[in-house]
């Protein structure tokens, strides 16, 4: 995380910083990524990163956590539009539907998130997936709670792999339908305007099987129509 000095700089080099590393990371991930370019197009000098930052390394979590922080902000504000305490899963179709579309519609956020999710480096990739998981698990530690003391879970349900399944399927549906060659199993790779919809009303029917306590679980929950999906 940053060091003391990067709180003294001028917010206006920060955010050029911060918009550097991004674009640079986001374009080539930590292992391509260049602490020189970053430099260059902040408009600093590259001793000034290990000022403010101890390494690559942290710099790159810094940056995961100023992305996932942006994300989590546009979830949370979502969760609440879409009302939580309806029955999980037909609330849960609803978020992976408007979840898609955010990433459709932000490719610095998509960028950043294939960059976490692809990176070969394996101490790069557990600092920043550890930061991202962390937002992930902020947001989803408590729906699923509500979920269970509501009694939309099986008396019996391991939440634990609930949760496991879902920190497999928001990163997915966050890049499959923008990134070929990562599902040609679900039609993802050349999606149709309304794959992305059908693919995540599979992948929640499949949750549901294991873990609703309702057949009727995803009653309200059909297949938007073409001109309504992202």
């Amino acid at each position: 995380m940053p060091t003391v000095t990067w709180g003294r700089v001028d917010p206006a080099r920060r955010a050029a910083v911060i918009e550097a590393a991004e674009a640079e990371f986001g374009a080539s991930g930590f292992s391509g990524g260049s602490l020189n370019v970053i430099a260059r197009r902040a408009g600093v000098a590259k001793g000034s990163l290990f000022q403010y930052f101890a390494d690559k390394r942290d710099l790159y979590a810094f940056i995961a956590d100023i992305g996932s922080q942006r994300v989590r902000a546009y979830i949370e504000q979502l969760i609440l539009e879409l009302d939580p305490s309806r029955p999980f899963f037909v609330f849960l179709t609803e978020l992976l539907d408007a979840w898609v579309a955010y990433f459709a519609e932000h490719p610095r956020e998509r960028a950043l998130h294939a960059a976490a999710s692809l990176e070969v480096d394996t101490d790069a990739r557990i600092s920043v997936r550890s930061v991202i998981h962390r937002h992930y698990l902020d947001v989803l530690r408590p729906l699923v709670r509500d979920a269970v003391a509501r009694g939309d879970l099986r008396a019996d349900s391991d939440t634990d792999a609930l949760l496991s399944l879902l920190l497999l399927i928001f990163p997915h549906l966050a890049l499959a339908p923008y990134m070929r060659g990562l599902d040609p199993v679900l039609g993802l790779d050349e999606p149709t305007p309304e794959q992305p919809a059908l693919a995540v009303r599979r992948l929640v029917a499949v949750l549901a099987a294991a873990f609703a306590a309702s057949p009727n679980a995803l009653v309200n929950s059909a297949p938007k129509r073409s001109e309504e999906v992202t």
